[in-house]
């Protein structure tokens, strides 16, 4: 058994498939494939139950898929140690970071970690809230940005604290307003985030609490066709305010959004509570010490 085996296994079944997990870890479908059946031949038993097109756990299976993401994330935990006996000479950062506002928030401070550590490698991930939690949790992460969590599983520290701003399309019967309470917005179709983004509860929550729900009128994850899709007629989106100033437009307005204290944009990077940071991740958290911003 080896990890390169535990490594292919575990990707299978996070990626849904063998092809996916191939792209995942760079190499050929044959030979995840192959690393999959050497796994089950050492460890004398099937892992995977093939249905047609669906992979499905055997019993031992799902007690090995279990174990190998212990082992995986022990084994990165023991790396990230050894890497710091070099004092960040070398190593590398697991980074998640949300889809939403990371140019405007995060590339000039990935400028300045490049420039004081050249000979970290920096691994990133970029999803929402939800996505990056769980590859914390998995190990594949060691850091994630995310809206503030309230789950003992996080350690974290904050970053920022941003109110929403509304765009509107700027035909909109309220676009005139210097800034807009959310129940003004009931008869408004909504465009929301992806799945992913806790962002969407947060809103349909304060939405909710003012008596009604909003009317969906389309998702992305991307904040750019969010704004195209305003300045087209299709509804209002509700975007940090760092975040929506650069997205004005012709043909969007943007408002002051007056809503309850919850619905805000407060990122914390987290880590799994209790876990070992590398030097090169307690390097990353005290850089965001020296930019972090206030509300």
């Amino acid at each position: 058994m080896e990890f390169k085996q535990l490594r292919s296994f575990v990707e299978v079944m996070h990626q849904g498939g063998f092809t996916q997990a191939a792209k995942t870890l760079h190499i050929s479908q044959s030979a995840v494939s192959k690393q999959v059946a050497q796994l089950e031949l050492s460890l004398g038993t099937p892992l995977l139950e093939r249905l047609g097109s669906q992979l499905r756990l055997t019993a031992a299976g799902s007690v090995v898929l279990q174990r190998a993401e212990g082992m995986l994330r022990l084994r990165n935990e023991l790396l990230s140690e050894l890497d710091d006996l070099s004092q960040l000479a070398r190593g590398e950062l697991r980074l998640g970071l949300p889809l939403l506002g990371s140019d405007a928030l995060f590339a000039g401070l990935f400028a300045e970690y490049r420039r004081r550590y050249p000979n970290i490698a920096i691994h990133l991930l970029e999803g929402g809230s939800r996505h990056v939690e769980q590859a914390v949790l998995s190990g594949e992460l060691e850091l994630g940005g995310s809206l503030l969590p309230n789950d003992p599983q996080f350690d974290f520290q904050p970053f920022c604290d941003e109110p929403l701003d509304a765009l509107l399309p700027v035909d909109h019967p309220l676009a005139g307003k210097g800034d807009i309470g959310l129940e003004e917005l009931a008869d408004t179709p909504f465009l929301l985030y992806q799945r992913s983004f806790v962002l969407n509860d947060r809103l349909l929550q304060a939405c909710q609490q003012l008596g009604f729900t909003p009317k969906e009128g389309g998702r992305s994850g991307q904040a750019d066709f969010l704004a195209a899709l305003v300045a087209a007629g299709q509804g209002v989106v509700l975007l940090p305010s760092v975040v929506a100033r650069a997205l004005e437009r012709p043909g969007v307005v943007r408002l002051t959004l007056r809503a309850p204290d919850t619905l805000r944009w407060d990122i914390a990077f987290i880590w799994r509570s209790g876990a070992y940071l590398s030097k090169a991740a307690q390097a990353w958290l005290a850089l965001l010490r020296e930019r972090t911003v206030s509300p």
